[in-house]
């Protein structure tokens, strides 16, 4: 079943030309890649798919329905959840309360919500951390609170920009891990990242932009053996590795 198709998606800036025409799919339940070159416009799809943008031109389709024109909030309703490059949390406000904050969208009554952001505390091992600060915590721990507000949604489908920068090998594991345990759950996967061994480890299909174009699509070996790819993006060292 498809959940998500993105048909002919063009996002105009003026004279720039973001994304150029984009077209992909997605099922329930997969885990799908999308990798570029700073610019690619890999960040532009997902806010034109969320609602913070909308389209030039084209359609986005989500169990059916053309959301193209939809406000973020209805997109989150709808079941569309994202976390952001830089990190947006309330710093002045605990873990706890940053999760039941996401919680809220589905839970109206505050101990509903509280239960729920409870046990997405200790989905993301952040459950000794419930009452710190949100400002306080460590930059992997920020990454992991940023996809413990987003699953508080409980999306059916989690969109993930960058959630591994700036992270060590190390947390890198723990991180895919948190992924793996986030689609047995049944959501479906949209990772931007440029570290590349962690997509191609994760994702099982991929998608390349380059200046707003998508050139290339295919498993994790078909992409590293991708002359387009190897040229705009990969290089010749890893294609050979």
């Amino acid at each position: 079943m498809k959940l998500l198709e993105v048909k002919d998606l063009t996002k105009r800036f003026g004279g720039l030309l973001a994304n150029d025409g984009v077209c992909f799919d997605i099922s329930q339940g997969e885990i799908l890649g999308l990798v570029g070159p700073n610019g690619a416009g890999k960040t532009t799809m997902f806010n034109c798919i969320s609602g913070y943008y909308r389209p030039s031109s084209g359609s986005i389709i989500f169990e059916g329905q053309d959301i193209a024109k939809s406000p973020p909030y209805r997109i989150c309703e709808k079941g569309i959840a994202r976390t952001f490059q830089i990190i947006q949390n309330f710093q002045k406000m605990s873990v706890l309360e940053n999760i039941m904050v996401g919680a809220f969208k589905k839970h109206k009554r505050k101990a509903t919500a509280l239960t729920k952001a409870i046990e997405i505390l200790e989905f993301i091992d952040l459950t000794t951390k419930g009452n710190d600060y949100a400002g306080n915590l460590s930059p992997p721990e920020q990454r992991r609170l940023g996809l413990g507000m987003a699953l508080a949604t409980e999306p059916k489908l989690l969109m993930l920009d960058e959630a591994m920068a700036g992270l060590t090998p190390k947390e890198i594991d723990e991180v895919l891990e948190l992924l793996r345990r986030i689609s047995s759950l049944g959501v479906t996967l949209i990772v931007i990242e440029h570290l590349m061994r962690a997509v191609m480890n994760i994702c099982e299909r991929i998608i390349v932009l380059d200046y707003g174009e998508k050139i290339a699509e295919g498993n994790p070996e078909q992409i590293a053996h991708d002359e387009k790819v190897v040229e705009a993006y990969l290089g010749k060292p890893y294609a050979n590795n």
